[in-house]
């Protein structure tokens, strides 16, 4: 085992992958024989190879074969293993477990500036469209950004009962928030974040249209994505654009940016506390009793717990240093449909003073209000949210016109992966012709 296992860490792949559980398992199986057999495996009396040591030499090469090839069909990432909420933290929520379990990685191209190596890890859940759901209609995809110091597990409610409506769901990670990778990066400010969530888009989906979604400081994310999406060098990105209790006219971080390191450090511990997050807990509900739960307080403090060292902590501080986003004056060059939520008893970003602001501000706003309802309606509300945003991506105008597309790319893929069977079958024929000559 420390043989195979040190081969794959040479070639710098896992051993395991579903490409090469063939291989890998035949491996496993001859090297076992292998153990079994007698001590003295090197010569016979006839000075010829044991079978048994045959059999661990086919293990051996098979192993370096499997991960040998990994690297046609590799991820674009290191083995990204989610974090197992259920048993590391104590989450007894279904919802956040079976989100966590789809979560994923990306590598995404960034400037040089954000990372030494010019790329940087991206954390997202996908839940795909449910081709059962009530509506036949081809929606725009909807890309959905978290709050502050937040991840994707924000949208641990929403996300499935968007998907049983028949829309297609990517919740992603901020850079320096949720589980992106860190290691590496230098910037994580406002630019920084949002090169990466734009370049994130394009490598998971070239040149398709997006509907961008944002929550809270998400919103202000999803405000800076969809301006940026009107100029004439990024036309193709988003093509709607729905807003959250979403902070749009506070700019920056205010004089947490102008604290000296160590006294700003210490801020930061504070900011991941489980004080401060119960504090917000309390918040961000009109329903405390159901939804601000310890479960609640958990989730919320995992991506603070989950990264190595000091990487979470200097993220913040880098953002911090920054100054944040500074959303307002964007508003008015998201000239995409725009449905604006709101929990109408919103006790952190107050509905009475901001959403006027935002109906006087967009070029092409929707309101909806939901009604027994706090500052996050994806969790506290997440099936008459998922509704309404179902509702206003089945416009006319802002239906996907991409079935097509993915037909003739699905059709591809059945091909490309039919390629892959037929090159699998042909080596292991070879191998297995390899072994009846060796072992002859």
């Amino acid at each position: 085992f420390f043989l195979l296992t040190k081969t794959s860490l040479l070639l710098n792949q896992p051993i395991l992958s579903h490409k090469s559980s063939l291989f890998t398992g035949a491996s496993l199986i001859l090297f076992n024989s292998f153990l079994k057999a007698e001590k003295e495996v090197f010569v016979n009396k006839k000075k010829k190879m044991r079978p048994s040591f045959q059999c661990f030499l086919l293990a051996l090469g098979a192993s370096v074969y499997s991960s040998h090839s990994l690297s046609l069909v590799a991820p674009a990432v290191k083995t990204f293993l989610p974090p197992d909420v259920k048993n590391d933290y104590g989450v007894t929520e279904i919802a956040c477990q079976e989100a966590a379990s789809r979560m994923s990685q990306l590598e995404v191209p960034v400037s040089n500036s954000i990372s030494e190596s010019g790329k940087v890890n991206i954390s997202y859940i996908h839940w795909p469209a449910e081709k059962t759901g009530p509506s036949k209609k081809q929606t725009l995809p909807l890309l959905l950004v978290h709050g502050f110091d937040s991840s994707c597990l924000e949208f641990r409610r929403l996300g499935p009962e968007l998907s049983k409506l028949g829309v297609d769901v990517y919740a992603v990670d901020l850079l320096g928030w949720g589980f992106s990778s860190m290691e590496g990066v230098t910037d994580f400010s406002a630019d920084a974040k949002m090169e990466a969530l734009r370049n994130f888009w394009t490598t998971l989906k070239p040149d398709s249209e997006v509907c961008i979604g944002g929550a809270s400081l998400g919103g202000a994310s999803a405000i800076e994505f969809a301006s940026s999406s009107s100029d004439t060098d990024s036309s193709s990105l988003a093509k709607a654009c729905v807003l959250l209790d979403a902070q749009g006219f506070t700019d920056g971080i205010g004089p947490p940016s102008l604290l000296p390191p160590f006294l700003a450090r210490l801020g930061v511990r504070v900011l991941k506390s489980e004080q401060l997050r119960e504090s917000a807990n309390q918040m961000s509900y009109f329903d405390k009793e159901q939804y601000a739960t310890e479960d609640a307080l958990k989730i919320g403090r995992i991506h603070c717990l989950w990264h190595p060292g000091n990487q979470w902590e200097d993220a913040q501080l880098s953002f911090i240093k920054s100054g944040g986003f500074y959303p307002s004056k964007k508003i008015k060059d998201v000239n995409q449909k725009t449905l604006l939520l709101w929990g109408r008893q919103d006790n952190i970003l107050s509905g009475e003073q901001y959403v006027p602001q935002f109906m006087e501000t967009l070029p092409d706003p929707t309101l909806k209000w939901i009604e027994e309802c706090g500052h996050v309606p994806h969790l506290e509300q997440p099936s008459e949210t998922a509704k309404i945003i179902q509702e206003f991506l089945e416009q006319d105008d802002l239906l996907s016109v991409e079935s097509d597309a993915n037909g003739v790319l699905n059709a591809v893929e059945d091909n490309k992966n039919l390629g892959v069977g037929i090159a699998a079958t042909a080596t292991t024929a070879a191998a297995v012709g390899i072994a009846s000559y060796l072992l002859n």
